[in-house]
């Protein structure tokens, strides 16, 4: 059986996705559907902006320095012990 073709506008994503399949010896149709679960994990785990300002402002009120909510979670790297 013939495998599907990918069907898409750019030059570069179709490449990408024939010179991936052709590397790891996977057809394409599991390379993409590989990258859209990847990318749908990624992006799932982010918290919407609205959210993420709700919680601040629950946290630290309304007048927010950012320089101190920065640096109290900051850790200074002490650098290689020589």
């Amino acid at each position: 059986m013939a495998e599907p073709q990918l069907s898409v506008r750019s030059a570069r994503a179709r490449d990408l996705a024939h010179r991936l399949a052709r590397r790891e010896n996977r057809s394409i149709a599991d390379i993409v559907e590989r990258a859209l679960e990847a990318y749908e994990v990624r992006e799932a785990g982010r918290e919407p902006a609205s959210t993420f300002y709700t919680r601040l402002s629950e946290s630290y009120g309304t007048d927010i320095d950012l320089d101190a909510v920065i640096k109290e979670g900051q850790q200074i790297h002490k650098g290689p012990e020589l």
